[in-house]
């Protein structure tokens, strides 16, 4: 299903993403087209797209291709799920000791846009962070990493 969302390639085309989507959420998948569940979150993100469409603009990054923001971001698991709005990243509590970014798959499409409902309504009220609408159980548990310290 990643061949139905639009790629981004290279930092420039992350950053002219993050500079000029406007009054909706930026969702950035990053992750690999061949891995197993980056292609089940890819449905789930295919298949809400249009439904967002009002509220969200979704694109997928590469990890391999775009190192810089790999890194800037943290990102040791795959697939990850960042969020921005208006150029702010947004920045969510999960119940987990890592509100910067989602991490794994979505068990439901009703998760993911009960999640971006919840990033879009906040963001125009001026929030840089929000709650979860998605039940603590069906949040992917990780043990955060941290290389090079």
């Amino acid at each position: 299903m990643s061949f139905l969302l639009p790629k981004l390639t290279c930092k420039k085309e992350v950053d002219q993403a993050i500079k000029t989507v406007a009054e909706k959420v930026l969702v950035l998948r990053f992750g690999r087209d061949n891995d197993a569940v980056c292609l089940q979150l890819d449905d789930i993100l295919a298949k809400t797209a249009h439904d967002l469409s009002k509220m969200a603009v979704i694109y997928l990054v590469d990890v391999n291709k775009v190192p810089v923001y790999t890194q800037y971001f943290d990102i040791s698991y795959i697939p990850s799920t960042v969020f921005f709005f208006n150029g702010q990243h947004m920045k969510v509590d999960y119940g987990s000791p890592d509100h910067t970014k989602f991490v794994g798959s979505f068990k439901t499409k009703q998760d993911f846009i009960d999640l971006i409902e919840v990033i879009y309504r906040g963001a125009m009220r001026g929030k840089l962070i929000v709650r979860s609408p998605i039940d603590p159980k069906n949040i992917p548990k990780y043990d955060l990493l941290y290389q090079g310290i």
